[in-house]
């Protein structure tokens, strides 16, 4: 009797012992489960940090190249209103600096002109020598005289303020430049002011015709 009791005894000890072992084993399972879990979390938000620090440097290095953009524009701004500025104001330097020499010749054909002893050949020559120079100086930069004398009129260059019977000249031909015309790269500034022939020989079909008699 005393044996089977200390059987079924031994028996409840070592089903104890199991139950314990188990339990203990379970633990250390959930123990090593949360940790496992504890580890991921870490890893995760160590990689969402560092994630965050490469957005934010980005962000930061967009934000400096966004105002150096804005700044650079901000310059070329001002730079694009400087040359406008110095455009404006220095544009026709060239054509000034070509002028000066003609205003040097008239001021001495002006000088020599006081002289009592004046001689006129020489006043005309350097007259027509002034207005060579300012004639050049008109073509270098782009204004060219319309002098139109013995050509056919063109309403598109000249201007007529009277027309004349001439029996000898085809009818519209020129045959006096009363004020020379000029263009500015081919752009009318100011027309011909001519006299025209009218009568004579009989009109071609291609003859062209006065548009307005002043």
């Amino acid at each position: 009797m005393t044996n089977n009791n200390e059987i079924v005894e031994e028996s409840a000890v070592t089903e104890a012992d199991v139950t314990e072992t188990e339990a203990v084993e379970a633990a250390s399972e959930a123990e090593t489960a949360v940790l496992s879990v504890e580890d991921e979390l870490r890893a995760e938000i160590a990689s969402l940090k560092e994630a965050l620090a490469e957005a934010e440097k980005k962000a930061a290095d967009n934000y400096d190249l966004a105002l150096r953009t804005k700044a650079e524009a901000e310059n070329a701004r001002r730079r694009h209103e400087t040359d406008l500025s110095n455009a404006r104001k220095f544009g026709i330097e060239k054509f000034a600096l070509d002028l000066l020499p003609v205003i040097d010749s008239m001021e001495m054909g002006l000088q020599a002109a006081s002289d009592e002893n004046v001689d006129i050949s020489k006043i005309r020559e350097g007259s027509e020598m002034s207005i060579k120079m300012f004639a050049a100086s008109l073509e270098k930069a782009g204004a060219v005289a319309v002098d139109p004398q013995g050509e056919k009129f063109n309403p598109d260059l000249h201007q007529a303020m009277s027309m004349v019977e001439n029996a000898e000249l085809p009818p519209n031909t020129i045959i006096n430049v009363v004020q020379k015309g000029y263009t500015l790269n081919g752009r009318l500034m100011r027309p011909a002011m001519v006299i025209v022939s009218k009568g004579g020989e009989a009109a071609s079909p291609e003859s062209g015709s006065i548009d307005e008699v002043v």
